[in-house]
């Protein structure tokens, strides 16, 4: 809500697009809508989400009820991540879809779960499905091969795309200890409480098959990617591997072939020729090998608080103008 009370004028100048919130749903506190629009002001400065102005104001019990009471164009989904079933964001994005709103998300479940489903569910209804910030924050990924790159031929891709452990390694290589350099990244808020998902692997696994299933059609499952995490990895081994010039690095990697898509996520020594190598704290790096551009290599340095949000912005603007 922030940015787009940042970005307001400018979403009107040169967009023609206006727009206001009809309504919140919070897993604690319940459902709210007003399809004449919430106050904004008040809900950006942390004023008006208590658990009695939600029971005021929404006398919704499920997500279908609470957007026929929003009426709204389009749905922002931006609940927590389920790697087993990626729900309850799927039923939240098909119930968009089905009451004919634009559905945008940051959640990768649903894209490894059930994106044939919910694409061919936003054609049939007309509407459009989007998921920009579920890949390195709001760096234009998906949109790229979609808009700008047509009938390019995706053969493989590599690079670093899990934060958590990337500020992990860089803390281990810096002199702290595994569980130091883990709260470092959890001070920085770029890891949970529990970081089980970053450090074993299941993040970086998780965007890897929703770039797969998307760029190149091929509709991989979770337990088909080689998957290890860094927990193994020992502060000693890490500084050891950065001395001799070839740090540490939880890669991951998708190759195509005749028999079908090769992938795998686990922590390499890169070379310092390697631009992954280069690649530390929260920033990511993706390389993409295609048949018309042999190396196309996209680097996201250290994004600040607002780049995830970027990334549901631009497809909220492609969605609306469409």
């Amino acid at each position: 809500m922030q940015l787009l009370r940042e970005r307001e004028g400018e979403l009107h100048a040169q967009y023609g697009v206006t727009w206001r919130v009809a309504g919140i749903a919070s897993r604690k506190l319940g459902w709210m809508a007003d399809p004449g629009g919430l106050d904004i002001s008040r809900l950006c400065a942390g004023e008006g989400l208590a658990p009695e102005v939600f029971a005021r104001t929404g006398a919704a019990s499920n997500v279908n009820e609470w957007l026929r009471d929003a009426k709204a164009d389009v749905l922002f989904e931006a609940t927590s991540l389920n790697v087993e079933t990626g729900q309850p964001a799927i039923d939240h994005i098909r119930a968009g879809l089905e009451q004919g709103a634009h559905a945008v998300t940051a959640n990768k479940g649903p894209i490894v779960h059930a994106y044939e489903q919910l694409r061919d569910l936003a054609v049939r209804k007309r509407k459009r499905f989007f998921f920009e910030s579920t890949v390195m924050d709001g760096v234009p990924i998906f949109s790229l091969f979609r808009d700008n790159l047509p009938a390019v031929q995706l053969r493989a891709f590599h690079g670093i795309l899990n934060s958590t452990t990337n500020v992990i390694l860089s803390g281990m290589e810096e002199g702290l200890s595994f569980d130091r350099a883990l709260g470092k990244a959890q001070d920085l808020g770029v890891a949970e409480t529990d970081a089980s998902y970053d450090i074993d692997g299941w993040d970086a696994t998780v965007k890897v098959a929703a770039l797969i299933i998307v760029l190149m059609g091929v509709p991989i499952k979770l337990n088909q990617i080689d998957r290890q995490g860094i927990r193994s990895l020992r502060a000693e081994a890490v500084r050891a591997a950065r001395a001799a010039g070839t740090p540490y690095k939880l890669v991951c990697r998708a190759m195509r072939s005749a028999e079908g898509v090769a992938a795998s996520v686990r922590p390499e020594r890169v070379p310092f020729d390697d631009p992954m190598s280069q690649v530390n704290g929260t920033s990511s790096i993706i390389s993409f090998e295609t048949d018309i551009f042999p190396l196309l290599t996209i680097t996201e340095n250290n994004p600040g608080l607002h780049a995830t949000a970027y990334g549901m912005l631009a497809d909220f603007i492609r969605a609306v103008r469409s």
